[in-house]
């Protein structure tokens, strides 16, 4: 199969007219060019220069494959310097799934800073309401990067961006309005706004209670924590959701649990030494989580 050597060869060869003028200019010797304009040749079946006392004389076939092999040259030459951009983080694309309730909450500042700074690089946000389907999604090659909870496992690198709190939210004359924080127990008989199975937080949710011995009374079901937030505080019911929830804060009542909750915030990434994922995860530490996510004990 012919190669980009071969075809620069030919190209270097009817620009400079002669084999000696085409080696000079690629460095290298002549029998070396002869060989590869041969090769060519022989794979085209067909002249592609003619032999002459003074130079060559370039074919039909010769002029032909010259023009294409510089248009094909001048692509090569720019998948290099396309690589190259994007292997400092200047260009490319880079894919990211994020937890449906993260992404105003915790990337919105660092793709405005990107969207400013990396104007070249593409971004492209997927949101999801499983951190598992997330890392599943990660492990098919389908994202780069991943924002959101710890999912159940994991074989890419983590990075642990930090920890958001689990709160309770009810109405706004509930009767958790009148205390500082609501312990588990007191969800007991509460009718409770809870989560559809596909979302990661269904199963956390129902773990959660059950390791306090707790017993839910499920008034209706919803995919989003926002929803569940807005619901609760409408006097749908209670509920437990993660405050990158709340970045619109709900009208109702919000309470911490007793003792407090929280679960870790991550960024999980396939391949560490991506520059364009390098480069986002440093931003995400640098800028650390928001300010409603870091409550003291």
């Amino acid at each position: 199969m012919t190669t980009l050597r071969t075809l620069e060869c030919l190209v270097a060869l009817v620009e400079a007219g002669s084999v000696t003028g085409a080696a000079a200019a690629l460095h290298m010797s002549q029998p070396a060019l002869s060989h590869q304009i041969a090769a060519l040749e022989r794979e085209l079946g067909t002249p592609v220069v003619e032999r002459l006392t003074r130079g060559v004389r370039v074919t039909a076939a010769g002029r032909a494959v010259a023009e294409e092999a510089r248009i094909a040259l001048e692509a090569a030459d720019r998948a290099v310097r396309v690589g190259r951009r994007v292997g400092v983080g200047a260009g490319g694309c880079l894919r990211l799934a994020c937890a449906e309730t993260m992404t105003a909450w915790l990337l919105v500042p660092v793709l405005r800073q990107w969207r400013s700074r990396r104007p070249d690089v593409q971004l492209d946000l997927a949101e999801f309401t499983s951190a598992d389907v997330m890392a599943d999604v990660l492990a098919a090659g389908g994202t780069d990067l991943v924002v959101g909870p710890r999912p159940t496992a994991t074989d890419a690198h983590v990075e642990l961006l930090g920890q958001e709190e689990m709160v309770v939210v009810a109405a706004a004359g509930h009767h958790f309005t009148d205390q500082r924080s609501v312990a588990v127990a007191d969800l007991t008989g509460e009718p409770f706004v809870h989560y559809d199975r596909d979302n990661g937080l269904a199963l956390w949710v129902d773990q959660f209670v059950a390791r306090h011995g707790v017993t839910l009374s499920p008034v209706l079901r919803t995919r989003s924590p926002r929803t569940a937030a807005q619901l609760a505080a409408a006097g749908m019911g209670v509920s437990i959701v993660p405050v990158s929830a709340l970045a619109t804060r709900p009208a109702g009542t919000v309470r911490s649990l007793r003792p407090r909750v929280r679960r870790d915030v991550v960024a999980i990434v396939g391949a560490p030494s991506d520059a364009l994922v390098r480069g986002f995860v440093a931003d995400l530490v640098r800028r650390g989580l928001p300010s409603s996510a870091k409550t003291t004990p």
